[in-house]
């Protein structure tokens, strides 16, 4: 996030995209509430009326995967209507008039036959998101989760730069993590092309810095794969995966590609605090500490750096994953020699300027947020006030890229998928409380009641969804609060693993997979 959570609740206007906050980011959806009962207007965009849509002024109900039309329509309107920053786009950008040129035949009216969404709804959101004193954008996987995420991103960008909505109190684009310290994750280099702090490895400063610290003679110049492009080579170039904390099984799309990569490894390594699905599959499990079991940090989804302190001994023979990966460097040559969570974090802080200033001793009185360089430093509420890390912002202009894969007379709609406001990712820990399911015990595909009456689906009937990729069977959910011609159920349950169904093609820039779209057909069982 470029601000932070608190600032929510003084914005002007809140433009949330492709989140349902108030069921997956339950703490951020609280600050939205407030904002509201202070007079703030909620455009929510979504293809379904959620909560968080019940509660805005303006629901564009858009068409999935069409959010680069919708994005570029409020552009034009701000351009069009003169309604931009101009002294912020002659300061501080850069590439305004080829943006102009492209969403120049974006126009509402014709906006409006590409996302079903009315020009007028269209004009009057970009007219209260560029007017108001603070306007704050939030986003989640809605957004990222297309073949044309980052472009989906760029398109959002383009809006603050020209409205100069960015850099300043309640203000700013704001991405809502999907789990717990994916923020930190991030920031410690856990992505392919980069070392912590966002450090790109085929910088050779970068690379000799690491060298030094981690006393090697080499590390590798080229990105190496991401998840997805892993699982490709399973079995091919790659023929032994270690896996942390995760559940592909469940969590990734064509499910059914990702068990036969995993069966085709010669070793397949699963640490975790569950023998999940994924672990179930594994030559050799390694029991992880829960949270509650070891000391540490989490970073959230606002880069604030948390203490993370230990309220019971580990039970059983597991122990914190930073032990682990220890003894399994020592066992394979390599001695790391931490003695604690609290040395890694004071080599965390040599080498990457983000979290320079950041120490246990300092994070035992609060949390920091980064950019917080050195021990003085209060870390850092919001992010690009005065300039741009790049120095000047820069226009992207970004045309509308359809779905990967559209309906068609076999398979005539669209399936999106996300979560429910009762479990958490894959249900790991949720399933097995033994509470939750009383609140959610089931999971349904939501049916708009226009297609089910067609199909003569009741609420409650058994129903089989298909792809091209593979078939799932689950109660069925009639309502109206879908638009026809799409279905929604979430990934959480095991019993219904619906990503069995989804589409693994990627984002080429991300490389994040079109879990929003995939076209399948429904037939009713029994």
């Amino acid at each position: 996030m470029t601000n932070s959570i608190q600032e929510i609740s003084d914005a002007d206007f809140i433009l949330a995209v492709g989140t349902n906050t108030f069921d997956t980011h339950p703490i951020v959806g609280i600050q939205v509430k407030k904002a509201v009962r202070k007079g703030a207007t909620l455009a929510v965009v979504d293809p379904r009326r959620t909560d968080v849509a019940r509660l805005s002024k303006y629901h564009l109900q858009i068409q999935p995967g069409t959010d680069i039309a919708l994005f570029n329509g409020i552009a034009h309107v701000i351009i069009e209507e003169g309604l931009l920053n101009k002294q912020f786009i002659e300061e501080r950008t850069e590439n305004f008039e080829a943006l102009k040129d492209t969403i120049a035949g974006y126009t509402p009216e014709y906006v409006a036959e590409i996302t079903g969404v009315p020009a007028e709804t269209i004009r009057k959101v970009a007219r209260g998101y560029a007017l108001a004193k603070s306007s704050t954008i939030l986003y989640t996987m809605g957004v990222t989760q297309h073949v044309c995420g980052s472009h989906n991103v760029l398109a959002i960008t383009n809006l603050t730069l020209l409205t100069g909505q960015i850099g300043k109190l309640s203000s700013g684009v704001n991405p809502l993590r999907g789990q717990n310290n994916v923020q930190g994750a991030c920031d410690m280099g856990a992505l392919p092309n980069v070392f912590s702090g966002y450090q790109p490895v085929n910088v050779e400063a970068n690379r000799a810095k690491f060298c030094a610290s981690w006393h090697v003679s080499e590390l590798p110049d080229k990105p190496g794969l991401t998840v997805g492009e892993i699982f490709d080579e399973a079995g091919k170039g790659i023929k032994g995966i270690y896996i942390m904390g995760e559940n592909p099984v469940l969590s990734d799309p064509d499910a059914n590609h990702v068990v036969r990569a995993l069966k085709v490894l010669e070793f397949l390594v699963v640490q975790d605090i569950f023998l999940t699905e994924t672990a179930q599959l594994a030559d050799v499990v390694l029991p992880g500490a829960s949270f509650a079991e070891k000391d540490g940090t989490f970073s959230n989804t606002e880069r604030r750096v948390q203490r993370v302190r230990k309220a019971i001994e580990p039970i059983g023979n597991n122990k914190p994953d930073w032990e682990i990966i220890c003894l399994v460097a020592e066992a394979m040559g390599y001695p790391m020699s931490y003695s604690s969570p609290g040395d890694i974090m004071a080599e965390i802080a040599t080498v990457t300027p983000s979290y320079g200033g950041i120490s246990f001793a300092r994070l035992e009185e609060s949390g920091l947020q980064w950019p917080c360089p050195t021990p003085e430093h209060p870390g850092t509420k919001f992010l690009h006030a005065g300039k741009f890390t790049r120095g000047l912002g820069k226009f992207h202009a970004i045309e509308h890229i359809p779905p990967n894969e559209v309906p068609d007379q076999e398979y005539p709609f669209v399936l999106s998928t996300g979560r429910r406001r009762y479990h958490y990712h894959t249900g790991t820990m949720t399933h097995r409380t033994g509470a939750m399911e009383v609140f959610y015990p089931m999971e349904y595909l939501e049916i708009n009641e226009f297609d089910a009456e067609k199909l003569g689906i009741f609420d409650g009937d058994r129903v089989r969804v298909a792809s091209r990729r593979g078939q799932v069977e689950v109660a069925a959910r009639v309502t109206n609060t879908i638009t026809p011609g799409m279905v929604f159920t979430s990934f959480q349950y095991p019993d219904v693993p619906i990503n069995k169904l989804t589409n693994p093609a990627r984002d080429p820039i991300s490389k994040i997979p079109e879990y929003k779209v995939c076209a399948v057909k429904l037939e009713k069982v029994g």
